[in-house]
């Protein structure tokens, strides 16, 4: 369908389009769409109503005020939206927090002469629903068979990269906390699971429903004294995670921890992978296999996605948090 024209309003859904040979049909993106190369060319649809600057405590506050009032976290261009006629528009269901929800989309479209647009909305919680996006995603495009094939040779990837490491169940595999958020801790939850997994590791706090944030994350964090620790906060690339690494180092139980003991706490790029559910998660899983097995993966994205960080000195302050 080569006069189709499409609107991806997230990140994930803008790689799919990518993967799928589909970026000439794309008319639109959303303000975090910066992957593959080129697309900053097109125009950004949406943006953030708080500011994005400051703390992880100062963002989850501003988030959570805006939500705690029923209020959308993004806001929409709904008339530049409609002059570009899209075909497709492309967003999630899955968080009100990570990009613009269908609710948003709705609203900027209700107005709308027929014909309405379709519109595609991605709700990953695990990787079978991504492959089942990805599918949605070629579908609506015309390209079903590329949707089919991407998934096949993302799943082949995967194979072959578990292959490489030891499998969960061995008696040695590492317990693994993957933090998603820095200050209020949380530890990740969704698709990381079955990553760690695949990665030859046992991931801590998987299924617990609902998940624990804050000072229950901590003591989860504490009674299952994982043999392994990664940071790869939602939205976050590696530097602005360094930056907020005294949220930990500074609580009463980080020092404790036998990862942080044994040196074993890396920080990834959660920004570009993990937390986006699309083709990237082959690198999410390859990322995962070479913090948790050096001597069986050869550390081919360390540096550019991935490091183990320099110790964060102390402050020189007697009293540090314990919350």
């Amino acid at each position: 369908m080569p006069d189709l024209r499409v609107a991806s309003l997230i990140p994930s859904a803008t790689e799919i389009v990518c993967a799928l040979a589909g970026r000439e049909t794309l008319v639109a993106r959303s303000h975090e769409c910066d992957h593959p190369p080129g697309v900053h060319a097109l125009p950004a649809l949406t943006e953030p109503k708080i500011p994005l600057d400051g703390s992880s405590r100062e963002i989850d506050a501003r988030v959570r005020s805006l939500l705690e009032d029923a209020l959308s976290v993004y806001r929409v261009d709904a008339d530049h939206l409609q002059d570009l006629r899209p075909d497709v528009i492309l967003t999630q269901t899955q968080c009100d927090i990570c990009a613009v929800h269908l609710r948003d989309v709705q609203t900027a479209v209700c107005s709308w002469m027929d014909p309405e647009p379709e519109v595609v909305a991605l709700e990953p919680t695990c990787l079978a629903d991504v492959w089942s996006d990805i599918e949605r995603v070629g579908d609506a495009l015309g390209r079903a068979a590329a949707g089919r094939a991407l998934v096949r040779s993302l799943t082949d990837r995967m194979r072959a990269l578990e292959r490489q490491t030891p499998p969960a169940d061995d008696p040695d595999a590492p317990t693994v906390a993957c933090i998603e958020w820095v200050d209020p801790l949380m530890l990740a939850r969704g698709w990381m699971p079955e990553l760690v997994r695949r990665a030859g590791g046992v991931p801590v706090a998987a299924g617990e429903t609902p998940p624990p944030t804050g000072e229950a994350a901590w003591e989860r964090l504490q009674r299952s004294d994982p043999d392994a620790i990664v940071v790869m906060a939602c939205g976050f690339g590696i530097e602005r995670t360094v930056r907020e690494l005294p949220a930990l180092t500074g609580h009463l139980a980080w020092d404790d921890l036998q990862a942080v003991r044994n040196g074993r706490v890396a920080v990834a790029d959660g920004n570009h992978y993990f937390n986006r559910p699309g083709p990237r998660l082959v690198e999410s899983l390859q990322i995962l296999a070479e913090i948790l097995h050096p001597s069986h993966v050869a550390p081919a994205l360390r540096e550019e996605a991935w490091i183990v960080p320099a110790p964060v000195p102390k402050s020189p302050s007697p009293a540090r948090s314990s919350a």
